[in-house]
């Protein structure tokens, strides 16, 4: 299905597109074919690497193919607009019109154009995102405490060695009390990954580096990598919690498996049990990779919860269409039944789909307060 849906681009810009072009045929059966392959990078990525979701190329190549497909969906989007303004126009004129090759190049450039600035705007090292969130019964010491929401890191071929090593640099620059990681860290296997996840353990918070799975850390060995995590310095929270202590108050960071799990024969996610024996009077944050699961989180007591999986939607325009599959929550800052929801655009994305348009990549630093 994921490989017939990515065909559909393509019949649109080879029917409504290249077909009505002046050019040569041979030409234009040539751009039909190189166009196939860029929308079939995935199956073809299967058939020589045994996998879509960590296909080992270079960075280079990876940032080009990401540009050449996302500038094919978005041809086909300006073809399909540029067809219902076409369309509507002969109706009022009762005439049929026909758009010039001019029109259908500029469009063209235009899509390339956005596609490079996607990939460019998706492979860097993301920005600061500073936010502040009220905490019921938050105590005295913990007032003004910063946390680093680190997420969909997709550590791979496009977020190399190199990328993760800044990534660590910056964030250790943000004087975190605790980074807190919300899970698809990696695509790919350990032994394929180990050096390019290796920056990880450098890593500093005063209060340490918690972490919770994601979806992909199914796809390659959950155990294997969450046991890796814990060797780099991490604390793993598998429907489990920990406390953090100053001066006599506490603050509960608790963290629940993925719903990818359950399909593995392997635990989901479990609130209750993430939770279980944390004092009333102890404010709870919850990692939870996918945030369409809120409002269970909210019905247990959790004052904020954490969460990623979206990329933010990735386009403005998508973003909608992915806050569907996740219950309207894709983006930013939600109050859910009276606990905060803060969903990150993620630190990094799948690089099996690198673009971004409007929906920027971010390190968010949190800062705490009472409410």
């Amino acid at each position: 299905m994921f490989h017939l849906m990515a065909a559909l681009p393509w019949c649109v810009v080879v029917l409504r597109y290249l077909l009505p072009l002046t050019a040569p045929l041979w030409i234009k059966l040539a751009l039909a074919l190189v166009l196939l392959v860029v929308a079939e990078q995935h199956l073809i990525s299967r058939w020589v690497t045994g996998s879509i979701f960590s296909p080992e190329i270079p960075r280079p190549l990876s940032m080009v193919a990401n540009a050449l497909f996302g500038a094919l969906i978005l041809l086909a989007v300006f073809q399909l607009l540029m067809d219902l303004v076409m369309l509507m126009t002969m109706l009022i004129k009762q005439q049929r019109l026909a758009a010039p090759d001019t029109v259908r190049y500029v469009i063209a450039v235009v899509a390339l154009g956005l596609g490079i600035v996607g990939v460019q705007q998706a492979a860097r090292v993301p920005p600061v995102k500073d936010i502040e969130i009220a905490i019921p019964g938050l105590a005295p010491q913990f007032e003004g405490y910063r946390i680093v929401h680190l997420t969909d890191l997709h550590i791979s071929g496009l977020f190399p060695e190199a990328w993760t090593r800044a990534v660590v640099e910056r964030t250790n620059t943000l004087d975190a009390d605790a980074i807190l990681i919300t899970g698809d860290l990696m695509d790919g296997t350990l032994d394929n990954r180990r050096d390019d996840v290796a920056p990880l353990a450098n890593l500093r918070a005063r209060d340490g580096v918690f972490v919770s799975p994601g979806n992909h850390e199914y796809y390659f060995g959950y155990e294997q990598w969450m046991q890796h995590y814990v060797s780099l310095g991490m604390t793993r929270l598998s429907n489990a919690h920990a406390l953090i202590e100053r001066d006599g108050a506490r603050l509960a960071v608790a963290g629940v498996n993925d719903p990818a799990g359950t399909s593995r024969g392997l635990p989901g996610p479990d609130v209750a049990a993430a939770i279980e024996g944390i004092p009333s009077d102890v404010p709870i944050i919850l990692l939870d990779h996918q945030p369409k699961n809120a409002r269970e989180a909210a019905s247990e007591g959790v004052a904020l919860q954490l969460s990623g999986h979206t990329h933010g939607g990735m386009i403005i325009g998508m973003d909608r269409i992915v806050a569907r599959a996740n219950n309207g929550f894709v983006s930013g800052r939600y109050d859910v039944d009276g606990m905060t929801l803060y969903v990150s655009n993620g630190t990094a994305l799948w690089m099996g789909f690198a673009l971004r348009l409007g929906k920027p990549s971010e390190l968010t630093r949190i800062t705490l307060h009472a409410q």
